[in-house]
């Protein structure tokens, strides 16, 4: 009998066509720019600037661009951090009150414990990082939802920030600390104005930009970043695969805190007084800002870019209607409506981005 040798097997041709596996096709970059969650806000960011530069004078100056930026990056110290406690699923609504706290803190320990304004400033990260912890703790802890638990916040910080400016100060505001040590130097770091081409910028304008390549790194190249995205998607499913949810979410909350203190500490050394009632109501401008932004409410969606995207189209339109003398009270309609368009505009991309997924 003669052996035969067996024939070896072709290896099977890997599928070409609708039937290859879709992690080995290669996505186009419209595609995934398109599934990118800041896509809406920077069309609009355009549409709005490319309207006002024609309809409002003085607009496109640069001094008048600079009044925009100013705007936009005092909203927007604080709509970055709220964006990525956003994506992680919760809310802060005591974000406002916050800031006018932090300033509070630092004005009257200063003026009344020590003779340098730098010990007050301190005292007022660690009870503002404090507050933030207690958010975090509570939430984590009561499981009751973060309306709630931040609702009850800022009530609380509300009464007090009124009670002990009257107890303290006699009135409902504070006095002036302009004139003691450390006024100077601090004045500098968190109110100075930077001048650059013979224009002048306020430095609330770096660390804007500084918190929003801090926010972006955190998300897109570490594993907290991950861990942010996972607790947003579903905090069980995350808990499941080994994220620790609660520490999470308290880092969260301490975010929003660490923003509302650099916030707060402008808005005394800007000033050099506070008023006890200020910053009721900035809670929603943080929040619509990450929603035009791209942040989704329900969670696990969004960037740092669209909020501080969002954040300049708060700036533009402000700045925008009095550059064209209208009436300020329109500015109440147009941020409705972008909020409305950027919420459509919004679904749409998340759901180009779960096809392209």
């Amino acid at each position: 009998m003669t052996a035969t040798t067996p024939t070896p097997a072709t290896p099977p041709t890997p599928p070409t066509g609708p039937a290859a596996d879709d992690r080995l096709l290669r996505t186009s970059p419209l595609r995934r720019l398109l599934g990118r969650p800041e896509l809406g806000s920077v069309v609009g960011a355009l549409a709005v600037f490319l309207f006002f530069a024609v309809v409002a004078d003085g607009f496109v100056r640069a001094a008048g661009l600079t009044t925009v930026l100013y705007a936009a990056s005092t909203i927007g110290i604080m709509a970055v951090p709220v964006a990525l406690l956003m994506i992680g699923g919760e809310f802060d609504l005591s974000a406002g009150v916050m800031v006018t706290s932090s300033a509070l803190i630092s004005s009257m320990f200063s003026y009344r414990m020590t003779a340098n304004v730098w010990v007050g400033v301190g005292v007022s990260l660690l009870v503002t990082l404090a507050i933030g912890f207690f958010n975090g703790f509570m939430l984590t802890r009561t499981k009751l939802p973060s309306f709630i638990i931040t609702l009850g916040t800022f009530l609380m910080l509300t009464g007090m920030n009124l009670g002990f400016t009257k107890l303290i100060s006699g009135t409902v505001s504070t006095k002036s600390i302009a004139d003691m040590e450390g006024f100077a130097s601090a004045k500098a770091l968190f109110a100075s104005v930077l001048t650059v081409g013979g224009v002048d910028f306020k430095v609330t304008i770096l660390w804007w930009l500084g918190l929003v390549a801090l926010a972006s790194w955190i998300l897109l190249r570490t594993r907290v970043g991950n861990w942010i995205f996972a607790v947003g998607g579903g905090k069980e499913a995350a808990r499941a695969v080994g994220v620790p949810v609660a520490a999470t979410k308290i880092g969260l909350y301490m975010g929003v805190s660490f923003a509302a203190w650099i916030a707060g500490q402008h808005l005394l050394f800007s000033f050099d007084a506070v008023q006890s009632g200020e910053g009721v109501g900035k809670e929603l401008t943080y929040i619509i800002a990450a929603v035009i932004g791209g942040c989704l409410i329900t969670g696990g969606y969004g960037s740092a870019v669209g909020s501080a995207v969002g954040a300049l189209i708060f700036g533009m339109t402000d700045k925008g209607i009095v550059f064209a003398e209208w009436n300020p009270d329109w500015f109440k309609f147009f941020l409705g409506a972008m909020l409305l368009l950027a919420t459509l505009l919004n679904a749409w991309v998340r759901k180009r981005a779960e096809a392209t997924a």
